[in-house]
């Protein structure tokens, strides 16, 4: 699906997934992005169109109030922390396979 609602987007939802607006390098664009983001903030709100055990992901490192509200992000349906360890037993594997 393509969509520019996010309440569309999180209808029915099992993952919902969001990064930071304004990336490493990118930073003089950051209140350009949030003028033009702020609606798609994933917040408390907006996640109730989701199924109640959807799960919360974010690649880190979050702004809590920008991209996401602090209760979503620290709320039960967030695996952030879960996601951020396997991505860590992932790296640590693909160095190994690359050293071997």
């Amino acid at each position: 699906m393509v969509t520019r609602s996010p309440q569309e987007a999180v209808k029915d939802a099992d993952v919902i997934y969001t990064d930071v607006w304004a990336s490493m390098g990118f930073e003089e664009e950051q209140k350009q992005r949030e003028a033009a983001f702020k609606d798609y903030q994933v917040n408390e709100e907006l996640v109730k169109g989701a199924k109640s055990d959807y799960l919360f992901m974010h690649c880190l490192p979050a702004h809590r109030g920008e991209e996401v509200s602090a209760g979503v992000i620290d709320g039960k349906n967030s695996v952030i922390f879960d996601q951020a360890e396997n991505r860590l037993h992932a790296q640590k594997a693909l160095m190994a396979a690359l050293m071997a």
